[in-house]
Parts: structure tokens; sequence; C-alpha cells
């Protein structure tokens, strides 16, 4: 078994643009002992009041699976450990286990620390044993150890050998700079191993986007804890990315890292964090990325039909994630059937699937993008579906936007529409000419629809195209829209951002009316 020793709430805030409350480290914590990890790293309870304020909460919690654990340094250089307020604040969190770094470089005990090596030692050794002496577990992370042992092999093995000495229970292998290579990484560990008899770990940085391949080469060399954060979140380029750390273990290595069936919630707790996080979802990540499994060339798209294990390296659903097809001007039919198959709308003649697929190739070339907006893909089959009527037909519209005095911006549409045969003109004011636009369609159609009460739009993305264009510039109109079940998204493209917004608009209540 594979110990699992999560950082997401300490060096993970570390990244720019990253800061947690302690309620929220408490909430993600909650989940990480639910995912079944081994450790939970709180944070460094002598640096900062929200970390003493996690620990405070996190004692009254019943940990399922999960051991929480507080970081912090070994004694600074002229302190015995018993006179050092930053073990006395890692004491105070009355964790079960502590984790303290020491220096294994000996440019950073020189030029950082600027103390001797050998108090350097002396602090290490001594700062475990007294954690020891007090009932703590310790888990002792030499930093910089990678770099350190290149520099001068013996000096980094005889700092952790410090650690030993004092009782630490795991030693772990950091490199902190994140500049090591995989193959490097096995080697030295694989020397480490036959010096060291205590378990070994790895924590390893992603500077040269090697911080996964490092974790993977330690552990196939001899390491049994791996240290990371969801999502690789941390300072500078970010740490291990545990959403693919435990998956490259368990799935492709045959290592248990988690309870059993506890891996398919790997893709919830990735999107959780970064919700939390206030940080948009990266949807290339691997395995939990929402695009990790989505496939947008025709050929691919044919093949997948076919056997979805001829692009795909596993199946999603073993980390919580599902295949997607994405309809774009790459695509080919097959991406088509696939989609109108997922939302159980009539694909109808092959002639039918070929000119949606041409209309579709056309109006991207225009500006459209149908990769998120499957509504406008679905109501062009549906417009073809033999017996299908429009539920509203357009005749026409305007809107106006006007600034008076002394009463400011006034935004005002009217609509035009046919239903049944009958014609209805209403006008509405609202917020901007999209909004006036909205809520005069909605006002025409309310008799006849009532359930168009329902539908609420959830959100409104607009992308200029061609910037060097200026005003005239193509513009794209992205809508969300849902009813309490389900959501849809469509599309809109030109240069008049007003008719953009109108045609996604009018693809969005057609949808939730003919097909949601």
């Amino acid at each position: 078994m594979i110990e699992i020793y999560d950082t997401t709430l300490r060096d993970g805030t570390q990244r720019k643009d990253i800061s947690l409350m302690s309620r929220d480290k408490l909430h993600i914590a909650q989940k990480l002992d639910q995912l079944g990890v081994a450790f939970i790293e709180g944070g460094w309870p002598g640096s900062n009041p929200k970390d003493v304020e996690f620990f405070e909460m996190a004692r009254h919690i019943t940990w399922q699976n999960a051991t929480i654990t507080a970081f912090g340094s070994t004694c600074q250089a002229n302190f015995h450990p018993r006179d050092d307020r930053n073990l006395q604040a890692l004491l105070a969190a009355d964790t079960k286990v502590c984790t303290i770094f020491g220096k294994s470089s000996v440019l950073h005990v020189t030029d950082v620390l600027r103390t001797t090596l050998e108090n350097n030692l002396r602090m290490i050794e001594e700062s475990v044993a007294y954690l020891r002496s007090e009932g703590r577990r310790v888990i002792y992370d030499a930093e910089h150890f990678f770099d350190g042992y290149n520099e001068d092999p013996g000096y980094a093995l005889s700092a952790i050998k410090a650690a030993v000495t004092g009782g630490a229970e795991t030693v772990v292998l950091c490199d902190t700079n994140g500049g090591t290579m995989p193959w490097q990484v096995a080697e030295i560990v694989g020397e480490i191993k036959t010096q060291i008899a205590i378990p070994l770990g790895i924590h390893a940085h992603n500077d040269a986007e090697c911080a996964v391949a490092n974790s993977i080469s330690a552990v196939k060399a001899g390491c049994v804890q791996v240290q990371g954060t969801l999502n690789g979140y941390g300072e500078r380029c970010g740490n291990a990315n545990l959403c693919s750390v435990i998956p490259n273990l368990e799935l492709k290595m045959g290592l248990q890292c988690l309870p059993e069936g506890k891996l398919a919630d790997l893709f919830d707790i990735s999107h959780y964090v970064a919700e939390i996080a206030n940080l948009a979802p990266d949807e290339q990540l691997a395995y939990v990325g929402k695009s990790a499994f989505a496939h947008k060339g025709g050929v691919h798209v044919a093949a997948m039909r076919r056997s979805p294990q001829s692009y795909q390296h596993i199946e999603p659903e073993l980390v919580g994630n599902r295949m997607e097809v994405v309809v774009s001007e790459l695509s080919g039919k097959a991406n088509l059937f696939s989609l109108v198959e997922a939302y159980g709308v009539e694909a109808g003649q092959e002639s039918h699937v070929n000119d949606v697929l041409q209309n579709v190739k056309q109006l991207e070339s225009q500006g459209f993008s149908f990769e998120a907006a499957e509504g406008s893909v679905l109501m062009m089959f549906k417009r073809q579906e033999s017996g299908y009527t429009k539920p509203f037909e357009l005749i026409d519209y305007s809107a106006l936007v006007e600034h008076r005095e002394k009463r400011g911006l006034l935004a005002e549409a009217t609509v035009k529409v046919r239903v049944n045969g009958e014609i209805i003109h209403t006008a509405a004011e609202g917020s901007g000419p999209v909004n006036a636009l909205d809520l005069a369609l909605r006002k025409a159609l309310d008799g006849y629809f009532p359930r168009i009460r329902q539908f609420h739009l959830t959100d409104y993305k607009v992308r200029i195209l061609d910037g060097n264009a200026g005003t005239n510039a193509i513009t794209r109109v992205l809508i969300e829209t849902e009813n309490g079940n389900k959501s849809w998204n469509t599309v809109g493209a030109g240069t008049n951002i007003i008719d953009a917004s109108w045609q996604a608009l009018v693809d969005s209540i057609e949808y939730g009316l003919a097909v949601a």
C-alpha cells in the first residue's frame, strides 16, 4: 500500500491566487478523508492564525481514514528545540503526527541558514528527537535533497541519517526546486534505499514539468509515500498532481493507494477543490479534466464508436469521469451520430446528417463554435425532422439603447413573432439590449408556453474573434440555460453582437420547448 500524503492545505495554498479560510480548509480536509488518503497536512501552525484555527477545529472532527499532520521546520540555529516557538506551535496543534523539514544542501546550510554543517545536523536530530519525546510521530522532509545530493552526496546522506537517529518514522526526499529528471530521481532513491532502513517518501515540485513522473519513478525505486496536492496546486509551477499520481499508481502499476472503490471519487474532489479555491477547473488535466476523454477528430470518433479502447487508455468511469464527443469543423458523421444518440434526438436520413455536418463546418468558418453549444447542433437536427413545426417564428425585432437626461441609460426591445398563425407584438425594458430582447421574447411566448418561466439563463459569454478589426470584429456569444432538471448551451456569431446574442437566445428557447 502506497501512502498518499496530501499537502493541498499547506503547499497547495502557496500557489499565487489561492487563499483559503480555515473553514474552507476543513471542508477540503473532510473530502480528502472521505477519499481515503493516509495523511492530510493541515498547515503550518507557527506561521499564521488561520492554520492555528484550522487545527483547533480539526480536533473536534472524527477522522475516518486520514491522519492530520502539522507542518513546521527544525529548530532555529541558535535554539534548543524546547525553546523554539515553531516547535512549540507544532505541539500546540495537538496532532498525532508532525512533519518537519530541514536542510540537506550545503549551499542552504551555509548561505541561507548561515550556520555550520555540524549545527545543522544537530538541529535536525534534536528537533526530531524532541517531538518524539513529546509523544509525536515524526515525518521528516529533507528539503532540497536531490540538489543537495548532487552537490555533496555524503552530507545530504548525513542529514537524513540525523533524522533517522532522532526517531523519524519516514524520510521524505524533496525535489524542492523541481528541476530533477525522472532517471536521476530513480537512481538517487535507489542509492539512498541501500543506506536508510526506514521508509522513504517523495515530495516533487513541477518546475520542469516532471513532478508526476518523478513521483512515479521514486515509487518504482522504492519510495512508499507520495506527497502532493490535488490538481497540482502549489508555489511557482505547482506540486505533484495527486489526481494523476494516484490513478497512475493504481491503474498502471497495480499499487493500491486508496480504499477499494474510492478512485471513482477523484473527478468530483478535483472539481470540488477548484470550486472552493475559486479557480476555474483545468479541463486539460489528465484523468480528471473534462477534456481528458473528449474526442473531436472525426477519425477518432469513428474508431471510438467501434471500440472505446481505440483512443482511450482507461475507462473514464474508473476515475469518475466520462467520455465526451465534441462537434466542430473537424468532425465527421460519427461525431454527430454520437451526439444525437446521447441526447435522444433523431438523426434522420444520412442526407440529413450530411447537411448538418456541412452546416456546422460552414458556420464555424464564419466564427461559430459548436464544441460547447450542443443545443444549437441538436436544433439543426430537430428542424429537419419530418413533421416538426417550430414553436414560434420570428418576424422582426428591434433593440434600442438611449442615455436620457435625468434618467440615465435605457434599454428597450420590441419583438414580433408568429405562434400558431397568430402574430404577437411585445416590448420590454431591460438592464441592457440583450436582457430587454430576452424579456420581450419571453413575454410574447408566455401565454402559449407557460413552462418558459422555468428557463433561466445561467451564463452569457462573449468572445471577440478578430480584435484587429476593431468594432467591426466578429463576436461569438455562448448562452447557457437551465430549467431545473437540465442545462443546455447555444451559440450565435456575427459582426453585430445584438444579432449574435439573438441567434443564441432563439436557439436556447426553442431547444427548451422542443427538446429539454
